[in-house]
């Protein structure tokens, strides 16, 4: 799938899926000079809260 693939998927713009992938270690795959994504690998890393805003915090 392609950047804007996956950001209409996961219903946000092209631009938060690069960040996601360089500050968040979104799953991707250079091919050349194109990012490629899997989407189940998107899908898995959504799970796991891969996108979360913020680390789930304790009780302090």
């Amino acid at each position: 799938m392609t950047a804007e693939q996956v950001a209409q998927h996961l219903g946000v713009v092209k631009d938060t899926i690069y960040r996601w992938r360089e500050r968040k270690g979104l799953p991707a795959h250079k091919i050349g000079r194109l990012w490629k994504f899997q989407l189940s690998e998107i899908d898995e890393w959504v799970r796991v809260g891969g996108g979360a805003d913020e680390p789930e915090s304790g009780n302090s």
